[in-house]
Order: structure tokens, then C-alpha cells, then sequence
């Protein structure tokens, strides 16, 4: 089955049978759903979304199926076409509108599409509000406008530039400085708006912009997941074209990773670290990120003297705990940058601004920042699940045997050992458990994940 309804909104392939996966009739259920949520929890007489996709092929179709049903739920719709997922949040507060939805199924192949929820601070719903609106499309307990009362759409298609106004504008952006560093940076948008709006950025930046997968086709040329087995045709770019560094996006434009100038990966979880040294060396504060995140953060914020903590995987539970520790910086070590002087919300543009004004300001190689960072290497698996796996189980098993170490089970099982970690969790996004681990080699990273594997399938054997 692929289509995933949870509380951060609905993704599946499109096509194929109703409920199984992401047909028609499953898009206008779902936003006739949030549109019945919202009008419920609102004494309001009007009220407005805003609406935007990234370039996926199956993005046209679902955005009009969409933005026409929220107008029949008598909502009228800011129509952003084709944009970003943090595009869109930044949109929701400055058009005063009443939430968001993003169309877009972030990482996944050109085949899967998804509904993003967002309130009206265009940031993602918690468990509460998308439970409701679960509740909602289960009982298709929707309530249609009548002729007189139907919504009005209007078209914007100049948030993309706002978007990039709103980042060059932050305090902590020095345009001056990226300028007279004369960076030349390879651009991988992975054929989604990604490259459209990152090359603008950069060339307002006065960045030289060699474009790789800018034509925002849909037709992903590799799997769109910023992973380094992925990236083998920027990274040979980069060396070609000399350049300082790569910058690679997902097709919605909220994960980022850089490509060293000799070709390396600088590492998807090192992003953030990067971007927080750079902001912590500017602002005292504290960090967030998640669970399965490296603890590079940890220690980059503990010698700036500030403090770290944790949060269960999802950007609404990081969001929720930068808010309560009034962190400066926080996010995902997925690449996904959360600065909440612009918005509480993972953001490429926020990232690449940040990389490029601390690389300026170094005045040092990508390699060398990377070297500068405490050194952690990160192994990422998953085993795919079928409705015989018992998820819950597992994690219960994997915890009694390892009961004499360090663990946390807020989302799934953390397993801590002196020098490593290992997280295990069901994914919010795909029929998989995510096996995450970090060692201080390579080596090591990858032999505490097959180990663990092989234990896990032991489990499934014997039960």
C-alpha cells in the first residue's frame, strides 16, 4: 500500500486505487479535510491559503484539484505555483492567511506526491490538529459552499523572489563579503524549483552559477535524496569546472548538502553544524536538532559555551522545542536548516546564505571547514516493511536486549554507547524502518548498522 496518511499530511504514488494510493479522489478528500478543519476552528467569515508545489510531473493535477476544492469550501486560495515548501511558509504569515499547503513529496521519486498541512503561521501542524483532520477525511464530514459563496483564486507567482528578498535581508547575510569572495558554485536542483530559485539567490549574491539539473521538469535525472551514492555527477562537475563548492537540493528546497571543491561530500549532517559555528559565533543561544542527528552539533555548541538538546524526529517536534529553549539555530541532519529570524522552518536558501557569508568571512577551502568540525561518520539504512513485520515488536525486543545501555524511546529506540549511537524508527514518510548510526569512523558506522540489521532480521525470524 503507498498511500501514508499521518498527522503531517497525506503522500503516495499517484495513480492506481482509491485509498491505496494518491488518485484524485484522495487529494480532494484530504484537502476538503483541512479546508472543513480549518473553517471549524475559526470563527471567520472569510478565509484564505495559500498554495504552492514543487515541479514534480503530477504537480499540475493535484494543484488544481486542490485549489478548486478549497474554493468550493467557499476558501479562497493565494495560488504560488510553482515554489518551495519554505517558500510557502514564508507566504502564509505575510499574506495573513489562515494556513498553508504545500504539494510536494520532498525527497521521494518522480511517482510519489503528497499534501503538507501548514497553520497559520505556515509553519507544520502537531499530532493534535492532523489527527483531526484525519478524523475528518475518514468521515468525509465535509460541508461544500453554495454558488454565491465559493472562493476566489488569485495567482502570485512572486513569492519565489520575495522569498530570496526576505533572506538577503537578515541581519547576519553579508552580500558584501560572498561578493568579493568571487565563489563560482555548481547548482544540482535536481530539475524541480530548486533550479530556478537557488541560482537567483546566488547570482544576487555575486556568485558565478554553473547550472547541473535546473530545468524544472519533474524528470528527476537521479533519486532526488541528497545522498552522496547520488551526487556522482555533481561532484565530478565540481572538480571540472573548478569550482569552490556544490550545492545540491531536494525538489521541494528545504534539504541541503554542499560538495566540496575537490569533489568530496561535505556531508549532508554537516550542513547544519556549519550554518550553527557560523551564527553561534555571532549570537549566543542555544541549538536543537533531532535524534538521528550528529552529535557534531552537540559539541560545535558546547565549545561556544551554549547548550544542545535533542528532540524526536519531525520538524514540528524540533520546531516545538527550538520554541521552548529559544534556540538561535536548530534543524535536521538531513540538511534541513531552521533559523527562526525568518521562519520556523527548514529552509536551503536560509542555508546556502548562511555557508556562503562564514565561508567568506573563513577565508578557507570547503575541505578545510569540514576538517575543522569534530569528526563523525554517519551510516543510514532502512529495511523495507511488509504487514507481517510487527514495527512495534522489534523496537521492544531491541530494547530489552540492549537494557544495560544508555536509551531513549520518545520516537522509537536510541541506543547510546560510549563512542556510538544507533536509532531505529518506523518512517513517518515511507513503509520502511530507518536505521541510522553513527561511530567516529566510516568503518565503524557501517558495521554497528549491518550488525544491528542482522539482529533485526533474527527478531522477525524467531517471532
Amino acid at each position: 500500500m503507498t498511500l501514508i496518511k499521518s498527522i503531517s499530511g497525506i503522500r503516495g504514488t499517484i495513480g492506481g486505487k482509491v485509498g491505496d494510493n494518491l488518485t484524485p479522489v484522495d487529494a480532494v478528500k484530504f484537502a476538503s479535510a483541512y479546508g472543513t478543519w480549518l473553517k471549524d476552528n475559526n470563527n471567520e467569515k472569510k478565509f484564505k491559503v495559500v498554495v504552492g508545489r514543487d515541479a514534480r510531473i503530477s504537480g499540475p493535477m493535484i494543484q488544481n484539484l486542490v485549489v478548486n476544492t478549497l474554493i468550493g469550501l467557499g476558501i479562497d486560495v493565494i495560488d504560488l505555483g510553482l515554489s518551495t515548501t519554505p517558500t510557502v511558509e514564508v507566504a502564509v504569515p505575510l499574506e495573513k492567511a489562515d494556513g498553508g499547503i504545500i504539494l510536494t513529496a520532498s525527497h521521494n521519486p518522480k511517482q510519489w506526491n503528497a499534501l503538507k498541512l501548514l497553520n497559520d503561521k505556515g509553519e507544520f501542524l502537531n499530532g493534535i490538529e492532523g489527527e483531526k483532520i484525519l478524523q475528518i477525511a475518514e468521515a468525509e464530514a465535509f460541508y461544500f459552499s453554495d454558488v454565491d459563496s465559493i472562493g476566489e483564486i488569485t495567482v502570485n507567482d512572486a513569492y519565489m523572489d520575495i522569498h530570496i528578498d526576505e533572506v538577503l535581508n537578515l541581519s547576519l547575510v553579508d552580500i558584501d563579503a560572498v561578493k568579493a569572495a568571487k565563489f563560482k558554485v555548481v547548482v544540482d536542483g535536481v530539475n524541480s524549483s530548486g533550479g530556478i530559485i537557488i541560482p537567483k539567490l546566488l547570482e544576487l549574491m555575486g556568485v558565478e552559477v554553473v547550472k547541473l539539473y535546473c530545468e524544472p521538469n519533474g524528470h528527476f535525472p537521479h533519486n532526488p535524496e541528497p545522498l552522496k551514492e547520488h551526487l556522482t555527477d555533481i561532484s565530478e562537475l565540481v572538480v571540472k569546472e573548478k569550482a569552490h563548492l556544490g550545492i545540491v537540493v531536494d525538489p521541494d528546497v528545504d534539504r541541503l548538502a554542499f560538495i566540496c571543491e575537490d569533489g568530496e561530500m561535505f556531508g549532508e549532517e554537516y550542513t547544519l553544524v556549519a550554518c550553527a559555528d557560523f551564527v553561534l559565533g555571532k549570537t549566543p543561544g542555544n541549538t536543537v536538532s533531532n535524534m538521528s542527528s550528529s552529535r557534531a552539533l552537540r559539541d560545535v555548541t558546547n565549545a561556544h559555551k551554549e547548550n544542545y538538546e535533542a528532540s524526536a524526529v519531525g520538524e514540528v517536534n524540533v520546531v516545538e522545542l527550538m520554541k521552548k529553549n529559544n534556540a538561535i539555530i536548530g534543524g535536521e541532519g538531513n540538511g534541513g536548516i531552521i533559523y527562526p529570524e525568518l521562519h520556523y522552518g527548514r529552509d536551503s536558501l536560509v542555508g546556502v546564505a548562511l555557508f556562503l557569508t562564514h565561508l567568506a568571512h573563513k577565508n578557507i577551502t570547503v575541505s578545510a571547514l569540514r576538517a575543522s568540525y569534530p569528526e563523525y561518520y554517519m551510516s543510514k539504512k532502512k529495511i523495507e516493511l511488509t504487514p507481517q513485520i510487527d514495527v512495534d515488536m522489534i523496537l521492544v525486543a531491541m530494547t530489552e536486549k540492549y537494557k544495560n545501555e544508555d536509551i531513549t524511546t520518545i520516537d522509537g529506540v536510541k541506543i547510546d554507547f560510549e563512542t556510538e549511537w544507533v536509532h531505529l524508527r518506523k518512517s513517518n514518510t515511507e513503509p520502511i524502518i530507518r536505521i541510522y548510526t553513527e561511530a567516529p569512523t566510516q568503518q565503524k558506522a557501517d558495521g554497528l548498522a549491518l550488525r544491528i540489521i542482522d539482529e533485526i532480521k533474527a527478531i522477525v525470524a524467531i517471532k
